[in-house]
């Protein structure tokens, strides 16, 4: 755990391989515009490298990147390197591949033979000799496809030393499998929040079996996704949030991990006082009736949603 006086480590700590992380972490994907991925109004440089600042003062050792993660006049990993080279010892930078952008901004997916092109771009961006983790982002379309031959790629460039572990993103229980079965895995990175599906939360409880971080992203908008949260949570979070005299957005953090000690939770932001916020919802305890009102209605009272929804010791 980090020795820095923090907020963070209020929600405990978790292992990615060899690293310790605390389980608040910070995403970095707002960071280069008002909008996901660079879209939107650019965000203030100098606001954005003082946020990654003030997330590693409070505690922060996990930050969650991508190479396409830009905007026209602004890159998060380039963000990243101005605020916090040289870089703490007990920092965890985790970045993904697969996914590209050209200089356009269009979406393109690499060939199991480009993927140490990106990998190498990350390196690059953010002045680093290797990456402490790369995840494997894998295409929607491509869900119900082997991913053997690109998570193979990675293996090759783990053993090289490019790479100190690997995980995996957007993935099917199927696929986690398989990957294992080539190399070590130390994460999931899956969307997931308040009212995930059935087949998300088995997924999210097979990696605490196998004793794997589980990473949720869109934790705060949930099936929203991009979208804000504010106007359209439900009543049952609006009237927890009122309960504790915390944000909507915070009592869907603290429930994300709630959902298991295994359980990361990566929030973004370019705002000084959501970063705040974000980072105190950590020390959100929420009772078991809190978890009940928030359960989807067929989960409420089964041996299984019970287990999985028991509060934080």
């Amino acid at each position: 755990m980090s020795s820095r006086t923090s907020t963070a480590p209020a929600a405990s700590t978790w292992n990615l391989g060899d690293l310790t992380v605390n389980r608040v972490g910070f995403g970095a994907m707002r960071l280069t515009g008002t909008e996901p991925f660079g879209h939107g109004l650019p965000r203030d440089r100098d606001r954005s490298i003082a946020v990654l600042r003030r997330a590693v003062e409070l505690g922060v050792d996990h930050i969650d990147t991508a190479a396409f993660y830009f905007s026209a006049t602004r890159s998060a990993n380039e963000l990243i390197n101005r605020a916090l080279a040289p870089y703490p010892e007990d920092l965890v930078i985790a970045t993904k591949v697969w996914p590209g952008r050209d200089s356009s901004g269009a979406w393109w997916w690499a060939e199991p033979a480009q993927l140490r092109g990106q990998v190498e771009e990350n390196l690059r961006q953010l002045g680093r000799d290797h990456l402490d983790v790369v995840n494997l982002r894998v295409p929607p379309s491509s869900r119900s496809r082997s991913i053997d031959e690109h998570f193979g790629v990675l293996a090759e460039l783990r053993e090289a030393g490019l790479i100190r572990h690997l995980g995996l993103s957007n993935v099917t229980a199927r696929q986690l499998t398989e990957a294992q079965a080539i190399a070590p895995v130390v994460c999931v990175q899956n969307a997931y929040g308040i009212g995930a599906p059935s087949e998300d939360q088995a997924l999210l409880r097979l990696c605490g079996e196998r004793g794997l971080a589980f990473v949720p992203f869109f934790a705060i908008t949930g099936d929203r996704r991009e979208a804000g949260p504010a106007a359209e949570d439900s009543e049952a979070v609006r009237a927890v949030a009122r309960g504790h005299g915390v944000s909507p957005a915070q009592v869907r953090l603290a429930w994300t991990l709630h959902q298991g000690p295994h359980v990361l939770a990566i929030p973004g932001t370019g705002n000084p006082d959501h970063l705040a916020q974000n980072m105190a919802a950590g020390a959100l305890r929420l009772s078991a009736e809190d978890l009940d009102r928030l359960a989807p209605p067929e989960a409420t009272g089964t041996p299984s949603a019970a287990a999985d929804r028991a509060p934080l010791p």
